[in-house]
């Protein structure tokens, strides 16, 4: 079965290659991803695997925290009494701390109609509370010499600072107050939808590579929730209410929802404290039934024709590939990782190396695939055209290249190489008290335990030849597989460009 499907859009411009569009901080969600090192890209739906179970104290007396063994890598771990999860990890080589807040709600978790209502939330967590008035946030945390953001994701939504070590409690009071007492104003839901709506016109569509990948999930996914864009369709958001976005927050934001992780030069006794005073005051409530919605099997290869301004062809390829469920039961997630870094993971890969320096077939191509999901993940690679070249000779090179490994498999040689990258990777993260606080809550927010951190990576150091040569034959098939290609049209000249809306923040 070829599904057929052509889109119009518009917009010329050129961002990354295979993009985030329609999440707003696409920089801060790469290094997220990037933030474990088996994380090459931003990949996609649902549910809670098997995997070691964590050992949790039991529940503690009202007002006290339940500790939970917190040996590994300097990090330790208490449960407070109303759910809200803390995570310590020590890092003295500067007197600096990052402060991170993770809710367990992001796009997955939306339904139609109120796509975009998480990302909307996020930017009215910044319009005040009785005691903090509106762009206050920021601006109090400026003045002390820090720097916040928030982002929200397919999975999550996390808010952050980074600031020195000293003003740790003044982050959290900050934060506990805009968990339980946001104000909701029609007048600053009105102003910020503006703001949102501009953003999607300028990421998505007035960007021919963000609708393209916009049209690539929503094809990919029939029923699972990740077919929708993270900021929202469109006629979601102009049919948007203050009241969804209430509904939203009295949900979802509550403690028991909640992962605290605070990275740097801190004591985890006296962090406790801190979260003690400042969240264990908050009162948890019962959050909603999650349904997991599964795609029914795909039948055949799917096509999608996306037509917008622009100045060269393009095309990305999406393969349904497993997601990492089990850390010690689990093998193909990790020979997927490998595969990927074998095609395009340094800089002389083999997808580099052949379509772009030797054959001059491709300007760019890229490979990406994330075993770190709350649901299901893609395989995903694309590719522009040099001159004289076509998409279908892409797609073709991809899709050969691919086969290649499924029938040689790949050398002993070529492995080492690639687990070389992966461990180097590894260790420049760590260099960053946020990127180890990055690294922690993605694998958290879905099911894995940051004490299994050190153990994915072993266990891809132990991924063979033979397994890479597997999961290439096993996943690329015309039944797993989503194309979308995008149909440049001429460029208007007289269109002035798109500029970031005026109190964008991302």
């Amino acid at each position: 079965m070829n599904h057929r499907t052509v889109v119009t859009g518009t917009g010329g411009t050129r961002p990354e290659p295979i993009p985030a569009p329609a999440e707003c901080r696409a920089r801060l969600e790469r290094l997220a991803r990037r933030a474990l090192p088996v994380l090459l890209l931003a990949a996609l739906p649902w549910t809670a695997g098997a995997q070691a179970p964590r050992t949790v104290a039991s529940p503690m007396p009202s007002g006290q925290t339940a500790p939970v063994d917190a040996t590994a890598q300097g990090t330790t771990e208490y449960k407070l009494s109303n759910g809200l999860r803390l995570i310590v990890k020590e890092d003295h080589r500067a007197p600096t701390v990052a402060h991170q807040i993770w809710y367990r709600v992001g796009g997955i978790d939306e339904v139609s109609g109120t796509t975009g209502v998480a990302h909307m939330l996020e930017h009215m967590m910044f319009k005040g509370t009785p005691k903090v008035g509106v762009g206050e946030f920021s601006k109090q945390v400026a003045a002390l010499g820090g720097r916040e953001n928030a982002m929200t994701n397919r999975d999550f939504t996390l808010y952050y600072q980074q600031i020195g070590k000293q003003y740790l409690p003044k982050m959290m009071e900050l934060e506990a107050d805009r968990m339980a007492n946001l104000i909701f104003n029609k007048g600053e839901f009105d102003r910020e939808m503006k703001v949102v709506m501009e953003e999607r016109r300028l990421r998505t569509d007035d960007s021919a590579r963000g609708t393209v990948y916009e049209q690539l999930l929503a094809n990919v996914y029939v029923a699972a929730p990740y077919r929708h864009p993270v900021i929202g369709w469109m006629d979601d958001l102009v049919n948007m209410r203050l009241e969804d976005v209430q509904s939203w927050y009295r949900s979802w934001y509550v403690p028991n929802n909640a992962t605290v992780i605070v990275t740097g030069d801190v004591n985890p006794a006296e962090v406790r404290a801190l979260a003690e005073r400042y969240y264990g005051k908050l009162k948890p409530r019962p959050l909603p039934l999650r349904k997991e919605q599964i795609d029914p099997p795909q039948l055949g290869i799917k096509r999608v024709w996306v037509k917008a301004p622009a100045e060269n062809p393009y095309m990305v390829m999406a393969y349904k590939v497993p997601r990492l469920r089990d850390v010690e039961k689990d093998v193909d997630p990790y020979a997927l990782e490998v595969l990927a870094a074998v095609l395009n993971g340094y800089d002389n890969a083999r997808l580099t190396r052949e379509l772009v320096r030797e054959q001059r077939l491709a300007d760019d191509v890229n490979v990406g695939y994330d075993s770190i999901n709350r649901g299901n993940s893609l395989f995903v690679l694309d590719g522009t055209p040099a001159d004289g070249h076509t998409t279908d000779q892409i797609e073709a090179a991809l899709r050969e290249e691919i086969q290649r490994i499924a029938k040689n498999g790949v050398s002993p040689e070529e492995l080492k190489r690639v687990k070389a990258q992966v461990v180097a990777s590894q260790i420049y993260k760590r260099d960053s008290v946020f990127g180890q606080g990055m690294e922690i809550g993605v694998a958290e927010i879905s099911d894995i335990s940051w004490r299994n951190i050190d153990r994915i990576l072993d266990k891809i150091k132990e991924v063979t030849p033979v397994q890479v040569q597997a999961v290439a034959a096993k996943y690329f098939t015309d039944d797993n597989l989503t194309v979308a290609t995008l149909l440049p049209q001429p460029i208007d000249p007289n269109k002035p460009k798109a500029k970031a809306p005026e109190g964008l923040r991302h």
